[in-house]
């Protein structure tokens, strides 16, 4: 096949299970293969059609300097060619083609994925969910039924898996398959009213649906998505969350815990929507599973051989995934404690990397319950200051919230707050009890002219790189007016000096060996 005038050069082919995709120095080709497989049909022309049209449309929403039209693919007296006249063989994606090493799955090879780069993704991500468009109430999309129908096929793609772990060609991951499935099916039952919540509250919407590594990446300095689901409604039109997990899992599927958890914070906290924790877990499950039955369709005779593939991890690599997130809770709950500027955000996000945990930090929430994005200054958006005691009891509340939440769904928690006031602390103390879950304080300290620097240094750029608000005046104030750690406390406290936080590898591995108090 010619590409056509000025692109008759050396051409790379990339393949996947479902499409082509030619690519000269600057452009792109995509093609749709013309098979049916379960979940897509693109056997006429037609439909190949229709979908690119979708493929192009949807994808314009993320990446739309990166999508340029749909072209033909013509019969011409010199052979097939793009864009010409003639009787119409084909149909494709024509696309700008961006660098080689910008696609995520290359960065994190060439180590060169970055923190930076997460938590640009999670707000990217973040912004295109809220002005997505919303399922309507009573929807098919994201209903306990569709869940059913998901669940149902992968306990069904997990036997024909199972079926295929004793050929030698496809050997398989040994996991423990019976309670996997049984896992699932008991996640569907006590999801049925959250799933039932999430469309009522609009968290279903039209999204990506495909966010693995190799369909993420930088775009002009920035992070984006491109290639997402278009052959599939059912697929599209999904939770919110179930969309983030599928990037967390892969980047779990790669070995990257710190970044993936990093991604999850980062998305939690930039959306606020800490009320669909429970979900998460059976979310990047089922993610996983879903990757392991597209990395087995490698060995189906469509899929040749020696043509380059887009896939990085085997299938036996996401069944491992799946299989240890099933069995992965381990509900516990630490408290942040210290004055403004004592190193408590950097010690959480220390320990959500090395714990896989969730945390939820009172500065953020404060700012979230006046419509504030974290990095908004309330000073010129709200009369007087929203640090007064009902505000500060709404935020308290709020982290009261979301901690049981993330609990009781089986996440680790780290709550990121000042805890200056014993009741405050006593009302976490008590839940973890009525939970039977771990509890500890990390009491952060540094003295008081270290923390008036850190202050003063921070807020040089106006606020503008932290969403804390607290000034030397704040300082002063919380200084002496803060209630010390009693003895029952104390007993929970793990001390850090934050000075040297980082000189003190030890802290993660204490959290986790905290057990539950009687």
């Amino acid at each position: 096949m010619s590409l056509g005038a000025g692109e008759d050069r050396p051409v790379r082919l990339v393949e996947t299970h479902i499409s082509w995709v030619l690519m000269t120095s600057t452009i792109a080709y995509k093609l749709k293969k013309p098979v049916r497989l379960p979940f897509l049909d693109f056997t006429t022309l037609a439909a190949r059609r229709r979908y690119c049209e979708d493929e192009l449309r949807l994808n314009q929403r993320l990446a739309p300097s990166l999508y340029i039209d749909v072209v033909n693919v013509c019969d011409t007296p010199q052979g097939p060619r793009f864009d010409k006249s003639g009787p119409v063989l084909d149909v494709a994606v024509r696309m700008h083609r961006f660098p080689d090493g910008a696609l995520w799955s290359e960065m994190l090879t060439d180590g060169k994925l970055a923190a930076s780069h997460i938590h640009a993704m999670a707000h990217r991500l973040a912004e295109f969910h809220r002005h997505a468009a919303v399922a309507k109430p009573g929807s098919e999309s994201g209903s306990t039924a569709s869940h059913a129908r998901v669940t149902q096929s992968l306990i069904d793609a997990i036997d024909t898996l199972e079926a295929r772990r004793a050929m030698p060609t496809t050997p398989l991951a040994d996991i423990d398959w019976p309670a996997l499935r049984v896992w699932l099916g008991v996640q569907r039952q006590m999801l049925t009213p959250i799933w039932a919540a999430r469309l009522r509250d609009g968290r279903v919407r039209e999204c990506h649906g495909d966010l693995h590594l190799s369909n993420v990446l930088q775009l002009s300095g920035e992070a984006t998505a491109f290639d997402c689901i278009e052959f599939d409604d059912a697929l599209r039109w999904i939770d919110v969350l179930d969309d983030i997990a599928f990037l967390a899992m892969d980047l779990l599927a790669h070995g990257q815990h710190a970044l993936a958890f990093r991604f999850i914070n980062a998305y939690l906290a930039a959306s606020g929507d800490y009320d669909g924790l429970p979900t998460l877990r059976f979310f990047m499950v089922c993610r996983a599973l879903v990757r392991a039955q597209v990395t087995s369709l490698r060995d189906q005779p469509y899929v040749q051989s020696g043509v380059q593939s887009a896939m990085h991890c085997d299938t036996s690599k996401y069944l491992k995934i799946a299989s240890a997130l099933s069995v992965s809770a381990d509900p516990r709950l630490a408290l942040m404690h210290g004055l403004p500027g004592s190193g408590k955000s950097f010690i959480s996000q220390r320990l959500i990397e090395e714990v896989n945990a969730i945390a939820v930090r009172s500065d953020v929430e404060r700012k979230r319950l006046f419509g504030l994005d974290a990095l908004q200054s309330s000073r010129a958006i709200v009369p007087g200051n929203i640090y007064t005691e009902v505000d500060t009891a709404r935020t308290y509340a709020r982290l009261l919230e979301v901690a049981r939440s993330a609990l009781e769904a089986g996440w680790p928690v780290v709550v990121d707050a000042a805890f200056l006031k014993r009741a405050e602390r006593a009302r976490f103390a008590g839940l973890a009890a009525s939970l039977s879950v771990p509890f500890c304080i990390f009491d952060c300290q540094a003295e008081l002219p270290l923390l008036r620097r850190r202050i003063e240094q921070r807020n040089q750029n106006g606020g503008v790189t932290d969403p804390s608000e607290a000034d030397l005046a704040v300082l002063e104030l919380a200084s002496r007016t803060a209630e010390s750690l009693e003895e029952t406390e104390r007993a929970l406290a793990i001390v850090v000096d934050s000075t040297q936080p980082e000189q003190d590898p030890t802290l993660a591995s204490f959290w986790l060996k905290a057990s539950v108090k009687t």
